[in-house]
């Protein structure tokens, strides 16, 4: 079925000043720290693109190994008339190893906050899949959802959460959006979830600081996106990015850091940054098999099925309400 652009809504973000109330609320805090969903203007997501192709970054690599090696088994666990509800769908190239094996779907809903990569992956699909309803959501996905019509009943609704985005969460927030997600698949649902495994430092430090600088890049577009919607006047060559791999914890930190004492403006703000200050802006949570089963516990879901890539980097797991059996 075609689907027509005018039909997606406007790329949902705050107003402008419920941003500056976020931006100054983080800033007042201490440690100061800002929200990772601020990275994902237009040219955030095209860095984040391009941070997928870098030789270190591993993850995009061994998910598609995954789905290469295992579609066909988990489109069988899906079973026929699938609804897809996909989180994050970006540009949707791990989306389509997943449709071309599930038997009928019923629909695509792709949701995705930046709306260009909303329309590019939409006419891409409509390419492959031409008899497949789509049904884009342009809006933030953990904000409630009130999800298209289905053209027809599903057998199932599943929800759809590639790639690591899931350890981006705090333990308490990745939880509470597994618990919306629980709600949103319905009785006889399900949730198919990516999350990054546990594995070397040395490995995973070099995902979160290629070489060639596209991930300090993206980092620094947060910066450039206060300067574009607030006003703000940070100087991009006073900051730089760091990501850190806390193995007590088992998560990415990753910081701007400031390289000397200097104040910016922040609305009607000035704020102090010290040499060397960290700011907060995103953490990258890895699991053990145990750790991502006793969260999704602590949701009131149960670990159905578990598949990885060949080099067991990561995993892809469906998860049921914990009362299934």
């Amino acid at each position: 079925m075609s689907v027509q652009m005018s039909a997606l809504r406007d790329e949902q973000r705050p107003p402008d000043n419920e941003l500056l109330q976020v931006v100054q609320r983080g800033l007042r805090a201490q440690p100061k720290r800002l929200p990772s969903w601020l990275f994902y203007d237009e040219k955030g997501s095209e860095l984040f693109e391009q941070i997928c192709e870098q030789p270190e970054y591993y993850l995009t690599r061994a998910e598609i190994a995954l789905l290469r090696e295992h579609a066909t088994d988990i489109a069988n666990v899906l079973g026929p008339d699938v609804r897809l509800v996909e989180y994050g769908s970006g540009h949707a190239i791990k989306t389509r190893l997943l449709l071309e094996h599930l038997q009928t779907p019923v629909s695509w809903v792709p949701i995705e906050i930046s709306s260009e990569p909303l329309r590019i992956s939409m006419h891409n699909m409509e390419q492959v899949f031409p008899q497949l309803p789509i049904q884009p959501l342009s809006t933030d996905f953990t904000r409630p959802l009130r999800l298209p019509v289905p053209p027809r009943m599903p057998g199932r609704t599943v929800i759809y959460f590639p790639g690591s985005t899931i350890g981006n969460f705090e333990e308490r927030d990745a939880a509470q959006l597994l618990r919306k997600m629980r709600g949103e698949m319905g009785d006889n649902g399900g949730i198919l979830v990516g999350a990054d495994l546990k594995k070397d430092k040395k490995v995973i430090e070099a995902a979160y600081n290629d070489a060639a600088g596209v991930t300090a890049a993206f980092t620094l577009n947060m910066l450039t996106r206060l300067n574009r919607e607030l006003g703000c006047n940070f100087e991009l060559s006073g900051f730089r990015h760091r990501a850190h791999y806390n193995a007590m914890i088992g998560r990415i930190e990753t910081h701007i850091l400031s390289k000397r004492e200097q104040r910016v403006r922040v609305g009607r703000m000035q704020v102090l940054f010290r040499e060397d200050e960290a700011m907060q802006v995103e953490y990258s949570c890895k699991y053990s098999l145990e750790d991502f089963a006793e969260l999704a516990a602590s949701a009131g879901l149960a670990v159905q099925h578990v598949w990885t890539d060949p080099e067991g980097l990561f995993s892809l797991q469906h998860l049921t309400r914990a009362s299934a059996k």
